[in-house]
């Protein structure tokens, strides 16, 4: 959103340049103005919806101008990334793979124990003739 777009969503005139403290005692209330008659809240049920998608251009707006310095300037957005940190450009496969192996081993190890003990135990209480069933 555009400053000067912001500045008319909020009641404000686009093309004024007051000081920036100015700037700031006027944003901030116009938005508290403009918030109090657009509130979801403070509306009849069927106009809900208008008033939220209302208010949250508002919010947009007062965030877009309440810095100084972003003052007659576009909104920036920075992505930031998640995951597995790479090198030089590669993916680190391997610390993905580390603890997933890891996991495996230790299910196959230990549960092997315990089910090899188990199939003894059984094997020892009731014997049988079929060489299929324990």
């Amino acid at each position: 959103m555009r400053s000067s777009e912001a500045m008319e969503l909020l009641g404000l005139p686009a093309h004024s340049r007051p000081s920036p403290s100015e700037v700031l005692l006027s944003v901030k209330a116009a938005y508290r103005r403009m918030v109090m008659e657009s509130h979801p809240d403070r509306v009849p049920t069927h106009q809900k919806s208008q008033a939220e998608s209302k208010f949250k251009q508002i919010s947009e707006a007062y965030s877009c101008l309440k810095d100084g310095r972003r003052y007659g300037s576009r909104m920036e957005v920075h992505v930031m990334r998640s995951g597995v940190p790479t090198g030089y450009g590669r993916s680190n496969k391997t610390l993905v793979k580390a603890p997933f192996l890891l996991i495996i081993f230790a299910a196959v190890s230990l549960g092997g124990f315990s089910a090899s003990r188990a199939y003894q135990r059984q094997k020892a209480v009731c014997s049988s003739q079929n060489p299929f069933l324990p």
